[in-house]
């Protein structure tokens, strides 16, 4: 694949291991004739580690043997989250050391999750971009100056702990940008 046609979420092999890309800057030439540079942040799928890279329009890295497949949580225990396919049934295992920053914002109820399959292996995976999740505990709001947006503390269901505005309340429903952690609006 061309790296002028690669995205975020393409998986592809560099130096024989498959890394997912995570975002990508675009560097254009200031003098004539120079080449275009794409620098891209990408995941190693195996080790989890960060790699960055810089190539031309043209420079070329093959696609991995690599599959999304929908899935949904089953459970959780000690060690692993078990996602079972929409499709086929299929389940998987990933380790909550591999998941760990995906883990605060899983429920079994959670739609659009994509199990990262290589060589019949979950290795990661993709959340939507956000989340509805319900407060599980806050404080109550306090009257007086409202001349400012205040925030306050919210531990949700998951128990991830984010920052919601002053009026929001216990039992609530929100949206949460899975890439960031901050709240976003009322669900």
């Amino acid at each position: 694949m061309l790296a002028k046609e690669m995205k975020s979420g393409v998986v592809v092999v560099e130096k024989d291991v498959p890394i997912i890309i995570e975002s990508v800057t675009v560097q254009s030439p200031s003098a004539r004739g120079a080449a275009t540079l794409y620098k891209f942040r990408a995941r190693n799928l195996i080790t989890k580690q960060k790699v960055d890279l810089t190539l031309k329009g043209t420079d070329n890295l093959p696609e991995a043997d690599f599959r999304k497949r929908v899935v949904k949580l089953m459970y959780k225990d000690q060690e692993a989250l078990h996602l079972m396919d929409d499709e086929d049934y299929n389940q998987y295992s990933i380790s909550l050391e591999d998941a760990a920053e995906q883990v605060p914002y899983m429920t079994e109820s959670l739609e659009g999750t994509y199990a990262l399959i290589y060589q019949d292996e979950c290795v990661g995976l993709q959340l939507p971009t956000t989340v509805e999740l319900t407060i599980a505990q806050c404080d109550p709001a306090i009257r007086g100056n409202s001349a400012t947006a205040r925030t306050k503390s919210a531990l949700l269901e998951t128990g991830l702990s984010v920052h919601v505005p002053e009026y929001i309340k216990e039992g609530e429903k929100i949206k949460v940008d899975t890439r960031t952690g901050d709240f976003i609006s009322r669900a």
